[in-house]
C-alpha cells in the first residue's frame, strides 16, 4: 500500500526542510506544493527530498491540496501544513485506521479529549465559532474542523471539488465528505504554536472564513439559515402583536411606533420560515433526483 504527504507551502524555507526529512521517514512520497513562494521554500524542500509541485503564483492552501491530491497515485494520503506545527511522528497515527479499513478519513484533532492548554485564549474562541458554523453546514461533530492534520484513503479524492481556493478548504471537504457519506474519525494530535509564522491577521482570516461557511450553510442547511432567524423573528412579533391588542383591549394609549415594527417583524418572521422551507425542499429534489 502506497502512502504519500502532501505539504502546500508558501514561504516556509525554514522549516520546510525539517518537515519533509521528518515526514519521509513514515510515507513512501512526500509531495510539497510550493504556491507561489518568493524564497527557496521549492528548492530547499527538493533538496530534503520532496517532490516538489509549483504555482507561478500564490492561489491558496485550497488551490495546493487539490494540485497535490491530482499529482498522487498512493492508497493513503496525508496532509499536514508546513510551518512545523504537526509532529510528522503522529502520521503513522492517522494513517493506520484506513489502513486497517476503519474509516475514509481521520481528522488530526487538537480537542477530542477537551480544550488543548496549549491553544492561545483568543484562537480557541475563534476556532469554537467556526467548528459550530462547520457542524451545522455539514451535519457532522467534529471537534477540530480547521485541522489541517489529515489522512485520506485514495477513493475519497473524486468527492473533493475544492471551489474554494483558501483557506475554507478545511470546512470545504469535510462538507463534501458528509454530502458524499464518506466515513470520518478523530484522533488526537498535538501542535505547536511557538512556530507560527503566519503574517495573517487571525481576526480578519477568522472572519472570512465564518462568512464563507455561512454562505456554505444558505446552500447546504437552508433551514437553519433561513427558518431558524424567521422564526426567532416571527415570535418576537407576534409577542409584541400579542402585547399591542392586549393595551387596545383594555384602553392603555397605543403607540403606533411598536406596532408597525411587529407586524414589519411578522411578515418578514414568516417570510424567512416559508423561504427556508421551500428550499430546502428543492435541494432535498435535487439530491434525490441526481441519484
Amino acid at each position: 500500500m502506497k502512502t504519500a504527504a502532501i505539504i502546500p507551502a508558501f514561504n516556509e524555507e525554514v522549516a520546510i526542510g525539517s518537515v519533509v526529512l521528518l515526514s519521509r521517514e513514515h510515507v513512501d512520497e512526500v509531495l510539497v506544493v510550493d504556491d507561489g513562494s518568493t524564497d527557496r521554500t521549492a528548492s530547499v524542500a527538493e533538496m530534503a527530498g520532496a517532490r516538489v509541485l509549483r504555482h507561478h503564483k500564490n492561489l491558496g492552501k485550497g488551490a495546493a491540496l487539490k494540485t497535490g491530491f491530482q499529482a498522487t497515485d498512493a492508497d493513503v494520503i496525508v496532509t499536514l501544513d508546513a510551518d512545523g506545527q504537526h509532529d510528522p511522528a503522529e502520521i503513522p497515527k492517522l494513517m493506520e485506521p484506513i489502513i486497517r479499513g476503519e474509516t475514509d478519513i481521520v481528522n488530526g484533532s487538537r480537542y477530542l479529549h477537551g480544550t488543548d492548554e496549549n491553544t492561545p485564549r483568543y484562537r480557541r474562541v475563534g476556532q469554537k465559532i467556526l467548528d459550530t458554523a462547520t457542524n451545522i453546514s455539514t451535519g457532522l461533530e467534529i471537534t477540530d474542523t480547521q485541522s489541517g492534520f489529515r489522512a485520506f484513503s485514495s477513493k475519497t479524492i473524486p468527492h473533493f471539488r475544492f471551489r474554494d481556493p483558501g483557506f475554507v478548504v478545511e470546512s470545504e471537504m469535510l462538507a463534501d465528505a458528509a454530502e458524499a457519506g464518506l466515513r470520518i474519525m478523530e484522533v488526537e494530535v498535538g501542535v505547536r504554536y511557538d512556530v507560527d509564522g503566519s503574517t495573517r491577521n487571525p481576526v480578519s482570516h477568522g472572519v472570512s472564513v465564518l462568512l464563507r461557511i455561512l454562505g456554505d450553510i444558505e446552500v447546504r442547511r437552508p433551514l437553519y439559515y433561513f427558518t431558524l432567524p424567521g422564526l426567532i423573528i416571527g415570535i418576537a412579533g407576534a409577542a409584541l402583536t400579542l402585547m399591542f391588542i392586549r393595551d387596545y383591549i383594555t384602553g392603555v394609549s397605543v403607540n403606533m411606533g411598536p406596532t408597525i415594527v411587529a407586524v414589519m417583524l411578522t411578515l418578514f418572521g414568516t417570510f424567512f420560515i416559508f423561504t427556508g422551507i421551500i428550499l430546502d425542499s428543492m435541494r432535498r429534489m435535487i439530491i434525490h433526483y441526481g441519484r
